[in-house]
This record gives structure tokens, sequence and C-alpha cells, in this order.
């Protein structure tokens, strides 16, 4: 049998990359409250204490309030950049495009210092709103990557079909071109979804006395007692990103098909 370093180089990566994950609902329905092996009990405890936990439902209800609330900006501000820079030409149109995509380069924790910085100089108070905006900056280049692909697949002689026919220019992008680029909006909402709901470093710096999800669980982690809770909850965001990844990447194919492009395999 032939031997293949880059097969066993896959292997060890992906063995690096997803067994701590693995490991979150083996020690959730564990027992013990001690994080090791071995294991002490098979037990549903850990979930249903987290149906017990007031502030956890409060944050709960701050990151679903912020990540909906993101996912619906940065898609409409994404759409509206994403139809621009695949249907029109206008001055230094690489260079602003370059700059809307700078946070996908950029370190977070620079970007979050930066917008506290900037919101203190407004004299602005960290909460929810705060977050949203940064949230907004954050997850706007990931869905103008998105509706992009779907932007760039259509065929630009129907819109002009449409407007020969009599419809005005907004008329045929409601009618003609929004229709068509449905899978890619549906599929940028879930994705800036997840990326809200999941991000800790700019909600951190920006939450000030009304923490996400993510900010509190990071709490929780400074008492060993919590941990099997924190497992629990880990294995629930887990399952839920999960799900909402594969439905955002079954929309986004769906487009592509649409579109009539070829899908290559990534997911942006």
């Amino acid at each position: 049998m032939r031997f293949r370093p880059l097969g066993v180089f896959a292997v060890f990566y992906l063995a690096f990359l997803y067994a701590p994950i693995l490991l979150l609902p083996i020690f959730a329905f564990n027992d013990g409250t001690v994080i090791a092996f071995p294991l002490r009990g098979f037990t549903f405890g850990w979930f249903a204490q987290l149906g017990e936990i007031p502030a956890l439902h409060s944050a709960t209800l701050n990151s679903l309030i912020i990540a909906s609330s993101t996912a619906v900006l940065s898609t409409c501000l994404g759409l509206f950049a994403a139809r621009a820079a695949t249907r029109y030409r206008f001055p230094l149109k690489g260079g602003i495009m370059g700059f809307i995509m700078l946070p996908l380069v950029l370190p977070e924790v620079i970007v979050a210092i930066s917008l506290l910085v900037v919101l203190m100089q407004l004299g602005l108070n960290t909460s929810v709103f705060t977050i949203i905006l940064g949230h907004t900056l954050l997850c706007m280049p990931f869905a103008i990557a998105i509706l992009q692909g779907s932007f760039s697949g259509l065929d630009q002689s129907l819109e002009e079909a449409a407007m020969d026919l009599g419809e005005t220019r907004s008329g045929a992008f409601r009618l003609v071109i929004l229709p068509l680029v449905v899978p890619g909006i549906i599929a940028s909402l879930l994705i800036c979804f997840i990326i809200s709901l999941d991000e800790f470093i700019i909600a951190f710096f920006l939450s000030g006395n009304e923490p996400t999800l993510p900010v509190y669980l990071w709490g929780l982690m400074r008492f060993p007692a919590q941990l099997p809770v924190v497992m629990a909850l880990g294995t629930v965001l887990v399952g839920l990103s999960i799900v909402l990844l594969l439905v955002a990447n079954w929309f986004r194919k769906r487009g592509l098909r649409k579109a009539g492009q070829e899908d290559t395999g990534g997911f942006l």
C-alpha cells in the first residue's frame, strides 16, 4: 500500500480540529462535575439546569436580538454593495470595495478597541445597540461575498428586457432580479446570524452590563462547578450552528444552480 503523507497530515489535522468539539457532548452527558476520564455515568441533568438559570435566559435573549438585527442589517447593506459591485462601474470601485471588505483581515480585538474608543468619544454607552453596530461591521463583508456570487451569475438581459417592456429600473430589480437572488439572501441571513451569535471579542468589549451568550459562557468558565453546564450549553450551540450552516449551504448551492453557476465546493 502506497504511503500518502498528505493523507496522513489531513487525518491528523481533522482530528486536531474536531476532537475538542467531539468532547463537548461526551462530558455534557457525564454525571460527574470533573472534566476528566473515566466517565461516571450518563445524565441529562446538566441540560435540565440550562432552563433554571435566569441570567442565561437574559444573555440568550440578548444574543438572539443582536444576531437577528445584525443578520438583517448586514444582508440589506451587503445586498446594496454587492449589487453596485457587480452591476455598475464607478470611480475607485476597487478601492471602495476593498475598504468595505477590510474587516475580514483586521484582527477582531483591534476592531473592538477602535469601536469602543469611538463610542466613548461620542458619549455613547455600551449596550445591545453598540454590539449590533459592531457585529454589522464584521458581518457585512461575509454578506457581500455571498451575494456577489448570486448577482454575478445573473443574465443582465433579463433586467433589460423587463425595462424594455415598461418596467422602471427599481421595478425590474424587485420583480426580476430579487427573486433570483433569494437563495443567496437567505444564505447571507443565516451565515450572519451564526457569526453574530458565536462572536465573542467585539461583544466582550461592547456589551457593558448586557452580556451576550458567548460572554456569559466565558463568565461561567471561572467556576469549576459550572463546567458541565458550560459543556451542555456548548453542545447546544454547536448543534445549532451545524444545522444553520447546512441550511445556509443548501440555499447557497440552490442559488448557484438557479443562476447556472458551478459549485466550486467552498462555502463562500
